[in-house]
């Protein structure tokens, strides 16, 4: 039996759980990892189930809230959902092992990160825009806490500042979907009726329309020129809480502009050119400000927003091809942030310092952390034999089927992302050896167990795509097909006339 519902539900109870339990008991942690791993595993075992030939919503749960308002508890997953529910869980319990150094308000810290799952699962489920939204704003909520309270020195400007730049972002998304609402002949927040309504929209009202969708959901991608709170709260933050920061967070945006766009298809046609520049602007632009960067948390942060320029990249695209690179990379940026931050984050509790001309020739050190670190860095360029090399390789092809040679300067980005990571490598684990960093311990078992499972991901993904792709398969074509329908239509008048 598969149940969504259930899904939701078990971090919840593991939260009520550890909520229960006596303030310094050695169960909260036990509590946290147990769930993690069962919600893990349940989420995986949806794969026996799941129909990668269609592109329909499965494993579908409707219960109405409130007919007037047209609301209901509405869950489904499909290719492109089911994808970034895998990641979340995976993420979640990651972070969790990674949570070992927490020794303050340890309660409050796993019952914070266990609801910021169940919010992350909702949203990536949800198949109601009234409680897409609802799930969509409760991340903010454990996050703000948790940048706040167990964050760096400057960790109240940075919770404040993520909540700022998301809340006003909301609000635009908000908008829209009012303007939605009212336009839906059934008056109801299901996607289902919104999609009917949507359409039937006047195209200069698709766009207005989705504009509102793009700065909300831009926000948190995030794109050129709304990431101003990127950096410090990936600073900031507690190192596990980074790994859900850009591991997941960045892709709620991402799921969220790729369902509005299906949504409004006249509205994105008309504006792919707009989406395409940019997409490449966000690409060298985060990779120039990563170049420059000397804090290695400050960089990750804004290789981020260069990686997350592909993913809009590959939306802008509307083909098959593109959109299929752009769920790729969401999958293959979530791994490889996911694994550069937690062992940046390790290195950062046996250092204390995160600026690159602190450190060298760790090689000799520290040789686990050198080859994980390393592994990731050149996973992060998308070289061949990585996740990340196919999701670019779509991206490239899909925009040149529709851009020509303009994506080009796909490959500038690529080669400032390759040059900061050769520089990060040399630096780290080269060089002249310091005294201060001679006794610096190895990672130990369970931390490379952790950065095994995620290294181990974006390797296996690389040589073996399919399983990624046939999952994605069925729901990209779907997406992909709404966009020919209209172009075609379109000759077709265009002919007539």
């Amino acid at each position: 039996m598969h149940s969504l519902t259930l899904l939701l539900l078990v971090p919840v109870i593991a939260a009520i759980i550890i909520s229960v339990l006596p303030t310094q008991s050695p169960l909260i942690r036990k509590t946290a990892l147990l769930a993690s791993a069962l919600t893990l595993f349940y989420a995986a075992s949806f794969l026996l189930a799941f129909d990668i030939n269609s592109s329909a919503m499965q494993f579908s749960k409707v219960i109405p809230w409130n007919t007037r308002m047209g609301t209901s508890f509405s869950l489904g997953i499909d290719g492109i959902s089911f994808p970034m529910v895998l990641l979340a869980t995976l993420l979640s319990f990651i972070a969790i092992i990674a949570s070992r150094s927490i020794s303050e308000r340890v309660k409050g810290y796993y019952l914070l990160i266990l609801l910021l799952e169940a919010a992350m699962l909702g949203v990536f489920m949800a198949q109601d825009w009234s409680l897409f939204y609802v799930f969509w704003e409760l991340t903010l909520i454990p996050l703000f806490f948790l940048i706040d309270r167990w964050g760096g020195k400057r960790r109240s400007m940075a919770s404040l500042n993520f909540v700022l730049y998301t809340m006003g972002g909301s609000v635009f998304m908000l908008l829209s979907l009012l303007v939605l609402f009212d336009a839906t002949p059934a008056h109801s927040f299901a996607m289902d009726a919104m999609l009917q309504g949507a359409r039937a929209l006047p195209e200069h009202t698709q766009i207005l329309i989705f504009l509102g969708f793009l700065v909300g959901f831009g926000v948190k991608m995030p794109i050129f020129p709304i990431h101003g709170w990127l950096p410090l709260a990936h600073v900031e933050a507690p190192s596990p809480i980074s790994i859900l920061l850009s591991g997941i967070l960045l892709k709620m945006g991402a799921y969220g502009l790729i369902r509005s766009a299906y949504m409004l298809p006249q509205a994105v046609i008309a504006l792919q050119i707009f989406l395409m520049i940019l997409a490449l602007f966000s690409l060298i632009y985060g990779g120039l400000l990563a170049w420059r960067q000397s804090d290695l948390k400050a960089m990750i942060a804004y290789s981020s927003i260069s990686h997350m320029g592909i993913v809009l990249l590959g939306i802008a695209t509307l083909n098959i091809t593109g959109i299929t690179g752009a769920l790729m990379q969401m999958v293959a940026h979530g791994l490889v942030a996911g694994a550069l931050f937690l062992l940046i984050g390790l290195l950062y509790e046996r250092t204390h310092t995160r600026e690159i001309t602190d450190y060298g020739s760790l090689v000799k050190v520290t040789p686990r952390f050198a080859v994980f670190t390393s592994l990731a860095f050149v996973a992060a360029v998308g070289i061949p034999g990585t996740a990340g090399f196919v999701a670019e390789l779509h991206v490239i092809i899909g925009a040149f089927e529709q851009w020509g040679w303009t994506v080009i300067l796909v490959s500038l980005g690529v080669m400032i992302s390759a040059a900061y990571a050769a520089r990060t490598m040399g630096r780290l684990f080269t060089g002249p050896s310091r005294s201060n960093m001679s006794d610096i311990s190895d990672l130990r078992r369970v931390e490379v167990f952790a950065v095994s499972i995620l290294v181990f991901g974006f390797i296996f993904l690389g040589f073996f795509p399919d399983y990624a792709l046939d999952l994605m398969h069925a729901s990209a074509s779907n997406f992909s097909q709404i966009f020919s329908d209209i172009a075609v239509h379109e000759i077709k008048v265009t002919g007539q006339m």
